[in-house]
C-alpha cells in the first residue's frame, strides 16, 4: 500500500520502484513515448519528498531528450539540475555529482545545433563549463574538444585546428568522452580536411569492435562510407552500409546517421534503396526538436530527388512529409528550401556563411559510382531515356566500331557470320537499321531476315516466319541448299513454341533434301550438318516435354516409355549426325554443330543416370568448340558440366568448369546469363567451405538478377545464398541484414517452404551471436511451425529446440518451458533420448528461475531426465551408445547437485548435493577416458563443496587429483582445469 502524498492520493512508487521504472523505461525504444514516461516518472518523484529521487528523475529525462528527435527539451531539465547543485549540492551522491559534470558536455554541443540559442550565450557555457570541470579537478579535454565543436560549427578553421590540438593534448579523464565517440569526431575532422585515408585509420579501432557505446559504432560506420568510395575501397564501404543502417534504423536519434546512408545511396547509384530509407521514418521529415539532424535530412533529401529529375523521373511519387503527395521534382524545391532556411538560421546566429556553404556543397555532390551492388533488393532507376554511358558491369561487345556506309557494315556482318562470333547478329541488326532496302541486294536481305529469326528476342512464331522468308530468297538465288538449311531452322523455332510433333514432322523435309544435294556436291556440309542439328534439337526439345509431362502427371510406366522412346530417337539422330560429320570434321561449319551433338549426348547420359559419361560428354564438347577457335559457345557445356561434377563430388572440376564458363561467357551471355554463371560458381565455392568468394560471387547474381528484372526470382535465391555464406563468413551484421531484407519477398508458393525454412533458420543463427535471442526465436519459431508439416520431423525438432534456447536467453522463461515442453516430446518421438534429456534439465533449471514453478518441480524434472536416461541404458545395444548414455546420466547427477547447491548457501544444501556430485564422478569414470574432461569438472566441484563443509582433506585430494590428471596436457581446458584446482589449493590452505 502506497503511502499518502502531501498534496491528495496515495504514492504509487517507492524510491526503489522509481529506480527500477526508469531502468525500464531507459531501455524501451527512443522516441516520444519513452520521453513522456520520463516526464510521468519526475512528477512521482516531486512527490516523494527525496531531494534525489528528483534529481535522478531529472538526470532521467535529460538522458532519454537527449537520444531522442527532441533534444531541444534537455535544456529545462539541465537548469533545474545546476540550480539544485549551486543551492543545495550535498543532495547529490558521487554518481549524480558525476552525472551532472557530465551531461554539461551534451548541453553545450546540443545548445549548437539549436539556432535561436545566440552564439554568446554558447562561449558563455563553454566558459561555465571551463570554470566547473576546473573547480571539480577534472581535465580541459572535455572543454578543448567542445571548443572545437564551436569552431568547426563557425567555418573558423584556425581556432578549431588549436582546439583539436589541445583537445588531443590534454590528459583523459572520467570527464572525457568514451573512445569511441573522440575516435568518431577526429576521423570525421580529417575527412572534411579531405584526409579520408587518415579519418579511416582514426575509426579503424571503432569498425573492428574494439571501442564501442550506445552509438557506436552506429555513427562511424555512416561517417566511414563516402570516404571508403572515394578510396575505392567499395567492398568496406558495402559492407558498413549494411551493418550500419541495421543498426541506426530503430534509433530516433540517429537521423544525422540515416542522413549518411540515403547520401551513400544516391552517389553510387542506389537511388531506391535511398527511397526506401527515406519511407522508413516519414517523421524524420517534421520532428524539428534538433534542428541541426533536420538540415542533413533535409540536404540529403533534396540531393536524392534532384538526382531522381536528372534520371527523368521528376513526376515519379516519393516518400516525403506527411499529409501530401510528393513526386520527385516537387521535393527536391520544398527540401532544398527548407534546409537552406535552416541554414540561414545558424548563419544568422554566427555571422558567417559557413553552414549554409556547406549546406549547398552537399547537395551539389554528383554520383561518385554508376553502380555498386549492396546485395538487398532496390529496383534499380534508370534514365527515362537511354544513357549514352553504358553500365559499368555490362558485357563487353567485341563489334567493331559500325563505318558508316552500306558496304562497310555489310562486310562486318559477313565477316563476324564467318567467324561464328555472338555479335554477328548485332552486326546484322545495325545493317538493317542503317540501310535503306533499295541498297541491299537479295542475299543481303535473306541474311538480314536469317539473323533476326536467328534473335533470341524474337518470339518463335517471327522466328519461323523470317526463316522461310529467308529461305524463299535463298532458292530465288539458286542456292537451294541455303534455303533447306533455314526451312530446318524454321522448323526448330516451331518447336521453340513448344509444338514439337509438328516441328519434327516439318524438319524432315529440308534434312533430306539437304542431305541429297551434298551427295551431288550441290551444296556445303555445313549447310548439311547444321540441318541435321536442327533436327537433334527438335527431338531434344521433344524429350524435354516428356520429362516436363512425367513430372506434371506423377511418373508412370507409359510415361517411362514415351519418354525412353523419345531419347532413342534423339540418340539415333544425334548419331546420324555424327556419321555424317565424320569425313569434314576439319570444316569449321562442321566442327561447332558437333561440340554441339557432344553436349546432347551430355544431356542424354544425365536423362539416364549416368553422370559420368554426362561429365565425359561435356567435357569433350566444350574441348572441342575451344578447338574450332569458338569460346563462347563452350559456355554451355562447362556450365552443365559443374552440377554433374558437383553430383559426383569433384569439386575441382566444377569449380574449374564453372570459372571457364564464367569467362568465356563474360563478354557474350546476357543478364540472366550472367546472373546463373555466378550463381554457378557461388554454389561450387559455397559447396568448398570458400563463403567469402562464394558471397562475392552471390552478389554480383543478385546484381545481374536485378539488371535482368528478376529480382524476385534469381535475385531472391541469389541473395538468400548470400545471407547464408556471410553468415558462414563470420559477416553475421551483413548475413543478418541481407537475410532480414531478403524476407519479404520469399513465399512458399514461389520459393518453396525449404527456402522460407533455411532462411528463417540463417537469421536466427545470425541474431542469436548478435545477442538478440528474442529475435532470434520468434524467426525459428516461424520456420519450425512451416517444418510441423514436414514428414521427417527432426529439422521440427531442432528448431524447437533453439528457440527454446533463444527464449531461455531472453529471460522469457513460461514461453521458453513451452518451446522446450514441444521439443521434448518432438525428440522422444524421433527416438533421440539424449535431447529429450536435455529439454527436461533445462526446464529444470527455468523452473527455479524467480516466479516460475518452483525447486520441487525443478527436481522432478530432473528426476524425469534421470529415468530417461537408465531406461535408455537399460536397452542399449553397443558399447559406445551405452557410454554416451552414461556420461548423459552423469551430466543430470552433476547438475541435479549444482541446482540444490544454488538454493541457498550453507552446510545443509550442500551436504544434500554432495552425493549427487559424486555419483556423477563415478558415472563418469564408468563411460570412459572419452568424458575425462566433464570427469574433472564434477570432482572439482564436489571438491568445493566438501571445502565448504569443512572436509578440506578430500576437497585437497580432489584437487591434486585433478592436476594430475592433467600434468602434460597443455589444451585450453587442461589450463583452465589447473587454474581452478590450485585456486582450491589455495583456498583450502588459507
Amino acid at each position: 500500500m502506497g503511502h499518502p502524498r502531501p498534496g491528495g492520493g496515495p504514492l504509487t512508487l517507492t524510491f526503489q520502484a522509481l529506480r527500477e521504472a526508469m531502468r525500464d523505461n531507459f531501455a524501451q525504444p527512443e522516441g516520444p513515448a519513452r520521453n513522456a514516461r520520463a516526464e510521468r516518472l519526475l512528477a512521482e518523484a516531486e512527490q516523494l519528498g527525496e531531494p534525489l529521487a528528483v534529481i535522478e528523475a531529472l538526470g532521467h529525462q535529460l538522458q532519454v531528450y537527449n537520444y531522442s528527435s527532441e533534444k531541444a527539451k534537455m535544456f529545462v531539465p539541465f537548469a533545474r539540475l545546476l540550480r539544485m547543485w549551486d543551492e543545495q549540492p550535498g543532495d547529490f551522491d558521487d554518481f549524480e555529482t558525476h552525472s551532472l559534470h557530465w551531461v554539461f558536455k551534451w548541453v553545450s554541443s546540443g545548445m549548437l545545433d539549436q539556432p535561436h540559442i545566440p552564439l554568446a550565450s554558447i562561449e558563455k557555457w563553454l566558459g561555465e563549463m571551463e570554470h566547473r570541470y576546473r573547480l571539480a579537478g577534472h581535465s580541459e579535454r572535455a572543454v578543448r574538444q567542445g571548443e572545437f565543436r564551436v569552431a568547426r560549427h563557425l567555418g573558423d578553421r584556425e581556432r578549431a585546428q588549436r582546439a583539436y590540438a589541445a583537445w588531443l593534448a590534454a590528459d583523459r579523464d572520467r570527464m572525457s568522452d568514451c573512445h569511441a565517440c573522440e575516435l568518431h569526431g577526429q576521423g570525421s575532422w580529417q575527412a572534411e580536411l579531405d584526409d579520408d585515408a587518415r579519418a579511416l585509420e582514426i575509426w579503424q579501432p571503432v569498425l573492428a569492435g574494439e571501442h564501442t557505446c550506445a552509438h557506436e559504432p552506429h555513427a562511424v560506420l555512416a561517417s566511414s562510407l563516402l570516404p571508403l568510395v572515394r578510396l575505392g575501397r567499395t567492398d568496406d564501404a558495402r559492407a558498413n552500409h549494411l551493418r550500419g543502417y541495421r543498426m541506426v534504423r530503430p534509433m530516433e536519434s540517429m537521423r544525422g546517421s540515416v542522413s549518411l546512408h540515403v547520401e551513400f545511396c544516391t552517389l553510387t547509384g542506389n537511388e531506391a534503396r535511398a527511397l526506401e530509407i527515406l519511407a522508413d521514418r516519414p517523421a524524420y521529415f517534421t520532428d524539428d526538436g534538433d534542428p541541426d539532424s533536420l538540415m542533413d535530412h533535409l540536404a540529403v533529401t533534396a540531393l536524392l530527388m534532384d538526382r531522381l529529375v536528372a534520371l527523368g523521373h521528376g513526376d515519379q511519387g516519393v516518400p516525403g512529409p506527411a499529409g501530401t503527395s510528393w513526386t520527385a521534382g516537387a521535393l527536391a524545391e520544398h527540401a532544398r528550401a527548407q534546409a537552406l532556411a535552416i541554414a540561414g538560421r545558424f548563419d544568422e546566429r554566427n555571422g558567417t556563411v559557413s553552414v549554409s556553404t556547406l549546406v549547398r556543397e552537399r547537395m551539389a555532390r554528383r554520383p561518385l559510382l554508376e553502380r555498386l551492388p549492396l546485395g538487398v533488393r532496390a529496383v534499380r532507376l534508370t534514365a527515362a531515356e537511354p544513357s549514352s554511358a553504358a553500365p559499368a558491369s555490362a558485357p563487353v561487345s567485341t563489334v567493331r566500331p559500325a563505318p558508316a556506309g552500306t558496304e562497310e557494315l555489310l562486310a562486318e556482318a559477313r565477316r563476324l557470320t564467318g567467324q561464328r562470333h555472338p555479335d554477328a547478329g548485332a552486326a546484322w541488326a545495325a545493317l538493317a537499321e542503317a540501310a535503306d532496302a533499295t541498297e541491299l541486294d537479295d542475299r543481303s536481305l535473306a541474311e538480314i531476315d536469317d539473323h533476326r529469326a536467328m534473335s533470341r528476342s524474337t518470339e518463335p512464331a517471327e522466328s519461323a516466319r523470317l526463316f522461310r522468308s529467308a529461305a524463299e530468297r535463298y532458292e530465288a538465288l539458286g542456292d537451294p541448299g541455303e534455303a533447306a538449311a533455314a526451312l530446318a531452322r524454321a522448323a526448330y523455332a516451331i518447336a521453340r513454341d513448344g509444338r514439337t510433333d509438328e516441328a519434327l514432322a516439318a524438319v524432315e523435309e529440308p534434312c533430306a533434301r539437304v542431305l541429297a544435294l551434298h551427295a551431288e556436291g550441290a551444296t556445303g556440309a555445313g549447310q548439311a550438318a547444321g540441318a541435321l542439328l536442327n533436327r537433334v534439337r527438335i527431338h531434344l526439345a521433344r524429350l524435354h516435354d516428356a520429362d516436363a509431362t512425367g513430372a506434371d502427371a506423377g511418373a508412370g510406366a507409359d510415361a517411362d516409355a514415351d519418354a525412353d522412346e523419345r531419347a532413342e530417337a534423339l540418340e539415333g539422330a544425334v548419331a546420324e549426325l555424327l556419321a555424317f560429320a565424320g569425313p569434314h570434321h576439319e570444316d569449321p561449319r562442321v566442327a561447332d554443330r558437333v561440340a554441339e551433338a557432344e553436349s546432347v549426348l551430355g544431356d542424354l547420359a544425365a536423362h539416364r543416370g549416368d553422370a559420368e559419361a554426362a561429365a565425359e560428354r561435356y567435357e569433350a564438347s566444350a574441348a572441342l568448340y575451344h578447338r574450332a577457335g569458338l569460346p563462347w559457345y563452350a559456355v554451355e557445356p562447362e556450365a552443365r558440366l559443374v552440377p554433374v561434377a558437383r553430383h559426383l563430388g569433384d569439386l575441382e572440376t566444377a569449380e574449374r568448369a564453372a570459372r571457364a564458363a564464367l569467362e568465356h561467357g563474360s563478354s557474350y551471355v546476357d543478364t540472366l546469363g550472367h546472373t546463373r554463371l555466378h550463381l554457378q560458381l557461388a554454389e561450387v565455392l559455397g559447396e568448398s567451405g570458400r563463403f567469402e568468394e562464394a558471397a562475392g560471387h552471390a552478389l554480383e547474381a543478385a546484381h545481374w538478377a536485378d539488371e535482368a528484372g528478376e529480382s524476385a526470382g534469381f535475385g531472391t535465391y541469389a541473395r538468400h545464398q548470400l545471407g547464408g555464406w556471410l553468415l558462414r563468413a563470420g559477416r553475421t551484421e551483413e548475413a543478418a541484414a541481407i537475410l532480414e531484407a531478403v524476407l519479404p519477398d520469399l513465399t512458399v508458393d514461389d520459393h518453396g517452404e525449404g527456402m522460407v525454412v533455411q532462411t528463417l533458420w540463417w537469421l536466427g543463427d545470425a541474431l542469436t551471436v548478435l545477442g538478440q535471442s528474442r529475435e532470434a526465436a520468434e524467426h525459428w519459431l516461424k520456420a519450425a511451425d512451416i517444418a510441423r508439416g514436414w514428414p521427417e520431423q527432426r529439422d521440427h525438432a531442432m528448431l524447437a529446440n533453439l528457440a527454446g534456447q533463444a527464449l531461455y536467453r531472453a529471460g522469457l522463461n513460461e514461453e521458453a518451458d513451452r518451446v522446450y515442453e514441444r521439443a521434448g516430446t518432438l525428440w522422444r518421438e524421433l527416438g533421440d533420448v539424449h535431447a529429450v534429456v536435455r529439454a527436461l534439465r533445462v526446464r529444470a533449471w527455468i523452473a527455479v528461475r524467480e516466479g516460475q514453478a518452483g525447486p520441487q518441480a525443478a527436481r522432478a524434472f530432473m528426476s524425469a531426465a534421470e529415468k530417461e536416461c537408465e531406461q535408455a541404458l537399460a536397452q542399449a545395444d553397443d558399447p559406445a551408445s551405452g557410454a554416451r548414455l552414461r556420461a548423459e546420466l552423469a551430466d543430470t547427477h552433476r547438475q541435479t547437485g549444482e541446482l540444490i547447491a544454488g538454493q541457498g548457501e550453507g552446510s545443509e544444501t550442500y551436504a544434500e548435493a554432495l552425493p549427487y556430485v559424486e555419483q556423477a564422478i563415478a558415472c563418469f569414470e564408468e563411460a570412459g577416458e572419452d568424458f575425462a574432461d566433464l570427469r574433472t569438472g564434477a570432482q572439482l566441484m564436489a571438491a568445493w563443496l566438501e571445502a565448504d563443509l569443512g572436509a578440506t582433506e578430500s576437497a585437497t585430494a580432489r584437487a591434486r587429483a585433478v592436476l594430475a590428471a592433467y600434468a602434460t596436457a597443455s589444451d585450453e581446458t587442461a589450463e583452465s582445469r589447473r587454474a581452478e584446482a590450485e585456486q582450491l589449493l589455495e583456498y583450502v590452505s588459507g
